[in-house]
């Protein structure tokens, strides 16, 4: 093989800067063969021979190294991994000595005690020393020594780490040995720093006060990174001396690890000494003594502090104090998920954490990022929390231990842990990898190619030759992030919750006094009838039982997350008693997440659905598919209807099968809608549509009915009104509708006059009336005829000829403008074309003269001042408050009447696309028209909600918080901002009410 080729071969980047070095008279008695194929064991052969190059002159035992063929390879690594530990061993070339001992594949670490005893015998301290070992050194000397005894611990780490077989494998004895070798460095610093604070206070007095070490995060928890900021807390106590005294010595001796540590020097310093989780943060005293902490913690402290107490341990300095404070803080640790909003605390963190990371960082975030380690350590540390109350297992520190802990105890699946597990390990590796090269605090994947090359290199232990390249790595990287991310999605909330949900009877049983405390942590206020439901669905040997103790950790987690998560866990009891045998069913529920995610959401969030759903339970299996959940067009709705009535059914079971029909689309439109299938307006027309089929039907087995005993006189049409004729309905509206007859060709006008009137009789009183048997949770439809002519003093049913004539001469103005509403709804095509015709003349004929519009404005007055129920406020009233419905469609109506005869873009039954059109026109300023359809949209938004949420029809934004509640997440708000939604429904139909005022009142021709 050639040099070129050889060179590229090693994976060198910069060829002939490669062939330069290599030719440099440092290396003049090297065999460069060798060398070269040694540099291929390197994450960045170019910065590993750079770094040899620069390392001999200053220490020639290198050369010796890197021709021994058992040394060069891990002398070789670390020069190709870490450019700062090179420049530490040109600095200490004693250093070089760790390389002389060749690392096991399997790493094995250093004790504890070992690296304790070493640094401070580098800066001349005891270590026998009883529990305040005190320095030889101090000043600059000892904090020399300090950071070189360190860095060679650091180095001898280095070495066994990238000599590791599997890195995986070798993580978490990595980050517990650089943990360790924290700890050891502060008591190295504390020893250094009683002999400077002797310089200040009298001696005997500075060896009174005992001062304890608590390791926090990561240094606690003894799964360090290569470089980190070490979060600690300072515990002091004293044995004769004022508390102000020794409050002082404590705090200068706690101020004293910090310089020693991290203060500038001719040997850097190590990494900053960060107390800023100690009580009241960088306001509150550096120590305090032990009851101090305790009082503080238990009155004071904050959610995220517990969180943060999870990690706590003795580091350094008195252990007897240290044991103090862990068992002072362990019973508030393990307590702490009973405060109220302890888990929206935890989860609301994990949102502002996200939300924080700056833009132009978030695709390269390896720790804070979504499907980052903090997902894994929220998620873990969360299950620790809610459920290590009563279970002790789960009271250990090292997230991969936590793991292992949660997945025995079976709060995670194996799986779902082995996955997490291995994902977390990749993601620290790779962040150590990172963080080695400069010995620098970063968690962001290298910009640039090159880097990401030399980081898939450094991590071929784990990956495989075959993907050390940057494309393979990112790709790999990706994988992880979505599956983290996708796990901590589903368990974050999610643990399993009682013995009767464990996977297995095998496994671990709880006592049902822990079922309930977790239940009650995840929002259930009733958790002994939430056990007894619980133990319903999972007792038994049968499939569906062993199936549902499976699948309730997950389904409990998403119930709990609905406004009424008692409500929701009863109604999937019901739910699953009626289908638990199901193939289909159960198939969903363990394959689909979707499906049941979406289940469990709907039920502790709608009444209105829960009650469908019982009585409709196979309707269920349309969560699991969008395209099941598409709501049938009005076409495929009649083919059905019309294909059974064929059948002669007889007329109760005619009627029955519509309503049921009705009813069963009714819930497939509530199901698209909660799953965000479809949008508001495709609500709105979907509703409409489902109306349509069902008066249509409904007047076909009347007309049938009459034509049993009498011939056909007359044909029938009926014309939808109001939001009906719009297709803006929401759920169980009214169908405000006219009645239209004309007599068949020789036919007695009178004779069909009663005809038609005995056929919309009936229409109406075979959709209203109970049906036998009952037909349970149906939302009936009441076919409304107030808007015909002369209103409810005029006759029920008109005759084409009459509707006429009536237009012609006798119509008002609100009459016309209620005729901007028709529509043809069901009946006779040739009567509705003719019908609308006529009603086309008259809502889009001449525009009406001031006269009019005076009146118009005069009745919508009246409709304020009587109409709106007593004692409401107007400035909550969906339909007929401030700046609600009726301000919007009054004021797109009387821009219709003046403005439809010559801009056909208005002439549509619909209040959006007439808003749109009167902003295309100019007519008012598009900013008006947006600030009118945002209101008017939001207001729809709330009054369906209203219905889906409480099961009950009403006009009124909701005053109960929990409706208000249930009602906002619908609307698409996130949990707890009820108050949010009503503050922008409050905003925008102020604003509304202002454009209203504006130009309905002050509008000219």
């Amino acid at each position: 093989m050639n040099p070129t080729r050889r060179l590229i071969s090693a994976g060198f980047d910069d060829l002939e800067r490669a062939k330069r070095f290599l030719a440099a008279e440092e290396l003049s008695g090297v065999n460069l063969k060798e060398l070269v194929g040694n540099l291929a064991n390197a994450a960045d052969p170019d910065l590993a021979l750079l770094s040899l190059v620069r390392l001999i002159p200053h220490a020639p035992a290198a050369v010796a190294l890197v021709e021994n063929p058992r040394t060069a390879p891990g002398l070789l690594r670390v020069l190709g991994a870490s450019d700062a530990l090179a420049g530490f061993m040109i600095r200490e070339p004693g250093a070089l000595a760790v390389f002389e001992q060749v690392p096991d594949a399997r790493i094995q670490g250093c004790a504890a005690g070992d690296l304790r005893e070493q640094l401070l015998l580098a800066v001349g301290a005891d270590p026998e020393s009883a529990a305040a070992p005190v320095a030889a050194l101090s000043g600059p000397a000892g904090y020399r020594a300090l950071r070189v005894a360190y860095r060679r611990a650091l180095l001898s780490l280095a070495h066994r780490d990238l000599g590791a077989a599997n890195a995986l494998d070798a993580m978490p004895v990595v980050g517990r040995e650089l943990a360790d070798l924290a700890a050891a460095a502060i008591e190295a610093a504390l020893a250094i720093s009683r002999v400077e604070a002797a310089e200040r206070f009298a001696a005997e007095d500075v060896a009174a006060v005992r001062l304890a070490v608590i390791g926090m995060g990561k240094c606690g928890a003894r799964e360090l990174n290569y470089v980190s900021d070490v979060d600690v807390i300072y515990v002091h106590a004293s044995d004769g001396l004022d508390e102000q005294t020794a409050s002082g010595i404590a705090a200068v001796l706690g101020a004293g690890i910090s310089r020693a540590i991290d203060s500038t020097g001719p040997e850097p310093g190590l990494w900053e000494v960060d107390a800023n989780l100690r009580p009241e943060g960088k306001d509150g005293a550096l120590s305090r003594t032990l009851e101090s902490h305790a009082a503080y913690y238990k009155r004071w402290a904050a959610s995220w502090e517990f969180q943060a107490l999870l990690k706590a341990r003795a580091i350094a300095g008195d252990a007897a104090l240290g044991a103090e404070y862990e068992a002072m803080a362990a019973p508030l640790i393990w307590s702490s998920s009973e405060r109220a909003g302890f888990v929206e605390s935890v989860q609301g963190m994990r949102r502002r954490v996200t939300a924080n990371i700056k833009p132009e960082e978030l695709s390269r975030q390896l720790k804070l990022g979504p499907g980052g380690l903090r997902d894994v350590e929220f998620t873990v540390q969360l299950l620790q929390l809610v459920h290590g109350r009563v279970d002790e297992s789960l009271r250990v520190r090292t997230t991969t231990t936590a793991i292992g802990a949660l997945s025995q105890a079976g709060y995670i699946g194996r799986d779902d842990a082995e996955s997490f597990d291995g994902s977390y390990r990749f993601l620290r590796v790779l962040e150590h990898r990172i963080q080695l090269v400069n010995l620098r605090r970063t968690h962001l994947m290298p910009q640039r190619e090159s880097g990401q090359r030399v980081l898939a290199r450094g991590v071929r232990s784990m990956l495989g030759v075959e993907l050390a390249s940057a494309a393979k790595l990112l790709e790999r990287w990706g994988e992880t992030k979505r599956e983290v991310r996708k796990l901590h999605e589903r368990i974050f909330y999610r643990p399993l919750l009682s013995t009767s949900a464990n996977l297995s009877r095998d496994e671990v049983r709880l006592s049902p006094e822990a079922a309930q405390a977790r239940l009650r942590a995840l929002g259930y206020v009733d958790p002994k009838a939430a056990m007894r439901h619980i133990d319903a669905l999972t007792g038994g040997v049968r499939r569906r039982a062993a199936l549902q103790r499976q699948l309730l950790p997950v389904l409990l987690g998403w119930i709990a997350e609905g406004v009424d998560p008692d409500a929701g866990l009863l109604g999937f009891r019901r739910l699953s008693e009626s289908l638990g045998e199901s193939h289909w069913y159960l198939g969903m529920l363990r394959d689909s997440n979707a499906a049941a995610e979406r289940l469990c959401k709907i039920l502790s969030n709608s009444r209105f659905i829960t009650d469908l759903l019982e009585v409709s339970p196979e309707s269920t299996a349309w969560l699991g598919s969008d395209k099941d959940l598409q709501p049938l067009s009005f076409e495929a709705l009649w083919a059905e209807i019309s294909s059974k009535l064929k059948r002669n059914l007889g007329t109760d079971p005619a009627i029955r099968l519509i309503r049921v029909i009705r009813r069963r689309e009714m819930l497939r439109i509530a199901l698209a809608d909660g799953a965000e299938v479809i949008d508001q307006d495709g609500v709105g027309r979907a509703l409409a549509d489902n109306d349509r089929a069902a008066v249509l039907g409904t007047l076909r087995v009347a007309q049938n009915l009459e034509h049993e005993t009498t011939e056909p006189l007359c044909d029938v049409l009926v014309v939808a009104m109001g939001r009906q004729g719009g297709r803006e309905i929401g759920y169980c509206s009214d169908a405000d509708v006219m009645f239209v007859q004309r007599p068949i060709a020789g036919a007695d006008p009178q004779a069909a006059q009663e005809q038609a009137l005995r056929i919309v009789t009936s229409l109406g009183s075979f959709l209203a009336k109970p049906m036998t048997p009952a037909i349970q949770a149906e939302p009936r439809l009441e076919v409304d005829a107030k808007l015909r002519p002369e209103g409810q003093s005029g006759p029920l049913v008109r005759s084409f000829d009459a509707y006429q004539e009536y237009y012609k001469r006798w119509a008002h103005v609100w009459e016309r403008q209620a005729l901007l509403r028709a529509a043809p709804m069901a009946g006779s095509d040739e009567l509705a074309e003719d019908f609308m015709a006529m009603v086309d003349e008259v809502r889009y004929g001449e525009p009406i003269g001031e006269e009019q519009v005076r009146e118009i404005r005069r009745i919508k007055a009246r409709v304020e001042a009587e109409r709106l129920p007593r004692g409401a406020d107007p400035a909550r009233h969906l339909k007929l408050g401030r700046g609600s419905l009726s301000d919007v469609e009054w004021l797109v109506q009387l821009i219709q009447l003046q403005h439809a005869a010559t801009i056909p873009e208005l002439r549509t039954t619909s209040t959006r696309p007439a808003l749109h059109a009167v902003a295309e026109a100019g007519i008012i300023p598009a900013e008006d028209v947006q600030t009118l359809d945002h209101a008017w949209a939001l207001a729809t938004r709330i009054r369906s909600a209203g219905v889906i949420c409480t099961g009950r029809v009403t006009d009124v934004l909701p005053h109960a918080w929990r409706d208000m509640e249930a009602v906002a997440r619908w609307c698409g708000y996130s949990p707890g901002e009820a108050a949010v939604m009503e503050d922008d429904y409050l905003k925008a139909t102020r604003r509304a009410r202002q454009v209203f005022e504006r130009h309905f009142y002050a509008f000219e021709d």
